[in-house]
């Protein structure tokens, strides 16, 4: 198995980590499987205090249950996440129309196809096309995904096999985070051999920073953001870069970490150019062209253990990514720009506009349609990085997915809150679980298989 951690300074959005898994065969399932009796919608609420939906799926087996993230840098071209801007109810934030299109119309549909739980491409297609839209904006990307998600964790189930492996079986794989205008920083301990070190390589150095933040800034400045993350009120990245840097010294552990950073450069576009201090009063005077932004990125690859760069430029600035990637050596990913979507991760693989895909499973929002741009990915040479959203519940579903998928990378947060938490403690007890068959992916997570 293989991990890669990261921690967040500026909007607090989380570490980044990196993981492995291997198994020993594919799983054949031949036995009579069990349809959908009944499927419950409802609203919940993430780990922002806003509503989203949860969805139970209950076969003759039991209940299953997932719960949908959501973002708050969203990238435009992601699919509808649906809202009832209903101003009176959760200042427009709710999610009741979602929740109601699933039990008035999904659920029906799904519990009279009588279409068995472990044929997941079937049931998202059948979820599809009933939709008919081009972004899920009929019945909502958050309706659909909350339902496929269930259906994926009741096929493992039907199974009788770990989510992970499920998914596995599913992709076909062959098994072997102010005033800062860059979003977060992270830190990658690829010198770990296990998941469980790099954990604790990890916590260390957050604890760490903590105390360097809290001795430069004052406890103030060590409150934490969406994801855990700190976010003390700095100018500078540079700045950002020396406390982590500072940080990781003081843990020990120099030899073994290495840095990531996602910039979220299209919330500081302006009409072509960059505004870094876009979160003080307008000056066009400071704005930087796309050149001199790279320029700048570049001498953080040179200063200081940077490897991966997430959103480096504007989500249509295509030939600012493409010059950019062809002149570095480091991981450059993609959110904004591919929001996991077949078709612009093909405009970026034909352009070479970045070699990494960040996963969100919400974006796209069906489990199939993410297996479909996993798998195009890596067909294409590049790594996949799965990813939270700010948004964030207790569902451990993206924890079983990049060990499934074998992405040998995973950004979910910082190790605080418990939102986070979930998912590494879920990693956790697959890397035990696994024992001798797990692998750490280490120094060879961009391509860990």
């Amino acid at each position: 198995m293989d991990l890669q951690t990261g921690m967040v300074l500026g909007r607090g959005q989380g570490w980044s980590v990196t993981i492995l898994m291997s198994f020993p065969c594919r799983f054949i399932y031949r036995s009579r499987t069990m349809s959908i009796l009944k499927i419950h919608a409802r609203e919940i609420f993430d780990s922002r205090g806003n509503p989203t939906v949860e969805v139970d799926l209950y076969t003759k087996k039991g209940l299953f249950r997932a719960a949908v993230p959501s973002g708050a840098s969203t990238g435009i071209y992601e699919a509808l996440e649906l809202r009832d801007n209903d101003k009176t109810r959760y200042m427009g934030k709710g999610v009741s129309k979602a929740v109601e299109n699933i039990n008035k119309t999904i659920a029906p549909a799904l519990v009279s196809k009588d279409v068995s739980v472990i044929e997941q491409g079937k049931i998202d297609k059948l979820m599809l096309d009933m939709d008919g839209t081009e972004n899920k904006s009929k019945f909502g990307a958050n309706a659909i995904l909350g339902v496929s998600l269930a259906v994926c964790k009741a096929g493992a189930a039907e199974k009788g096999v770990p989510l992970y492996r499920h998914i596995a079986d599913l992709a076909v794989v062959i098994p072997l985070g102010n005033k800062l205008a860059m979003q977060e920083f992270m830190i990658l301990p690829v010198g770990a051999s296990t998941f469980k070190e790099a954990m604790r390589i990890g916590a260390e150095v957050y604890h760490n920073l903590k105390n360097v933040i809290k001795e430069k800034y004052g406890k103030d400045a060590t409150n934490v953001g969406d994801e855990g993350g700190f976010a003390p009120n700095i100018l500078e990245n540079k700045e950002a870069l020396e406390l982590l840097k500072n940080a990781i010294a003081k843990a020990g552990y120099t030899d073994k970490i290495v840095i990531g950073m996602d910039v979220a450069a299209s919330e500081f576009y302006k009409g072509g150019k960059y505004d870094l201090d876009f979160k003080s009063p307008d000056d066009p005077s400071r704005y930087i062209s796309p050149d001199q932004l790279a320029d700048l990125y570049r001498s953080f690859v040179k200063d200081y253990p940077v490897v991966s760069i997430e959103d480096p430029f504007d989500q249509d600035d295509w030939e600012a990514w493409t010059k950019f990637t062809a002149s570095t050596s480091i991981q450059v990913v993609g959110d904004d720009l591919t929001v996991t979507n077949p078709k612009r991760i093909a405009k970026g693989v034909a352009e070479k506009s970045c070699n990494c895909l960040l996963l969100k499973v919400n974006q796209i929002g069906s489990v199939t349609e993410s297996l479909q741009a996993c798998k195009m990915a890596q067909s294409n040479g590049w790594g996949v990085m799965v990813s939270h959203r700010s948004g964030e519940t207790e569902d451990t579903f993206i924890a079983d997915l990049v060990v499934g998928l074998c992405t040998g990378q995973i950004k979910t947060g910082a190790p605080c809150r418990s939102e986070r938490l979930a998912k590494y403690n879920q990693l956790l007890r697959i890397e035990e679980e696994l024992g001798d068959k797990a692998r750490f992916a280490g120094q060879n997570f961009r391509h860990p298989i």
